[in-house]
Parts: C-alpha cells; sequence; structure tokens
C-alpha cells in the first residue's frame, strides 16, 4: 500500500514540475500540506502532493482574476 501511494505521488509530483509556468504556487503548497500530512498520521508525501495541486489551483484563479480586472481597469480608460 505504502509503494503504491509512494509511486502516485511521485507521479504527480513529476506532473507538476514539467513547466516552470505551472509550478507556482506549489512550492507553498507542497510545504503546507508536507507539514499537515507529516502531522496528520505521517503522510507527508500524499500532503506535499496534495498541497501542490491546490498551490496551483490557487495561483491559477489569482491569475485569472488579475487578467479580468485588468481588462475591466483598461475599458474603462478609453
Amino acid at each position: 500500500m505504502k509503494s503504491t501511494l509512494l509511486t502516485v505521488t511521485a507521479a504527480l509530483l513529476m506532473l507538476g514540475a514539467t513547466s516552470a509556468a505551472n509550478a507556482k504556487g506549489c512550492i507553498k503548497g507542497a510545504i503546507v500540506g508536507g507539514v499537515a500530512g507529516h502531522y496528520a498520521g505521517h503522510h507527508g508525501m500524499l500532503g506535499a502532493a496534495a498541497g501542490c495541486l491546490y498551490g496551483r489551483h490557487h495561483a491559477k484563479e489569482q491569475e485569472k482574476q488579475r487578467q479580468q480586472q485588468s481588462q475591466m481597469n483598461g475599458q474603462g480608460k478609453l
């Protein structure tokens, strides 16, 4: 069970590390998730993978909001 979980976690981390642009938010999320996973039953690797995915999602949402806000600001100055 542990080896399967470790393999899946390693695969997720490799997929997340394929592009520098996609890594935005991943490191911070992985650190927080790894620490939380460690204290919640010694599942640091799983927590790090989940934190990385959440960090990437959160960074994408923030970037989307920034783009929408800049578009709205640009339209008012015509």
